[in-house]
């Protein structure tokens, strides 16, 4: 297992399902994690579990304010800030012709918009750590086009640029930047297709939240140290061809 001793990670979204699961991986390699969600009964209950390693912050990731909320709390609990975990998102597929503004919208401030403020807030506090990582979780439907998936598309798309981008603007500061792009990984926030025919996947399954997880935790480790502005697809094969 990647070793983490020492490191303070913020993960968004941590309070079920591939969140969850990154934060109980990175708090095993010996991280102490700073969990945030919307959803305060299950993120409580997953810091929780992670005794003293972990914290919970209710965290609305569209708001400056509270990510500057989350960045203060890592550094008064934990002393400093390592590594940021960019998972919050949403997902709603509806073909173009049909898609709301307000659901396009929705989708870019939480998935885009939310982890650019994430990058701004944590930005100090890695400097003064000396470096450290950012990993943003963006989706196979940010590689190739999806039918459906218009707004969630663009929005995991536009999130694959920022990391391009953020990761030659922070080099200089030791500060690495990585995309992770997941195909169908079994979580709540897909439960509806999770019952579906997967044999179109080269490995003939859904993903599970721990696969996702042990890359991140590599991505977070000082073994991906020469590791920055890359793309790392966990999707069974699915967009190999």
């Amino acid at each position: 297992m990647t070793a983490l001793e020492g490191k303070v990670v913020i993960v968004t979204g941590a309070a079920r399902g591939q969140g969850a699961a990154e934060a109980r991986l990175l708090v095993a390699a010996g991280a102490r994690v700073v969990c945030t969600d919307v959803r305060e009964e299950e993120g409580r209950a997953v810091a929780a579990e992670l005794g003293d390693a972990g914290r919970f912050v209710r965290h609305d990731v569209t708001s400056a304010e509270d990510w500057r909320a989350v960045a203060g709390e890592a550094v008064q609990s934990f002393g400093r800030i390592d590594a940021l975990v960019n998972n919050a998102a949403l997902w709603r597929t509806t073909p173009v012709e049909s898609e709301t503004y307000e659901t396009f919208e929705l989708l870019l401030r939480v998935n885009l918009l939310g982890p650019f403020l994430g990058i701004q807030a944590v930005v100090p506090a890695l400097r003064e750590a000396g470096g450290g990582s950012i990993v943003n979780v963006s989706s196979t439907a940010g590689l190739v086009g999806i039918p459906g998936h218009a707004a969630y598309g663009s929005s995991k798309f536009g999130l694959r640029g920022l990391t391009r981008s953020s990761a030659l603007d922070l080099a200089r500061h030791g500060i690495r930047v990585n995309s992770v792009h997941p195909g169908a990984v079994d979580t709540p926030m897909v439960a509806a297709v999770a019952d579906k025919d997967w044999s179109h996947v080269p490995l003939g399954r859904m993903g599970r939240a721990e696969e996702v997880g042990g890359l991140i935790a590599f991505l977070v480790s000082d073994a991906s140290s020469y590791v920055t502005g890359a793309e790392f697809t966990v999707d069974g094969g699915l967009t190999a061809g």
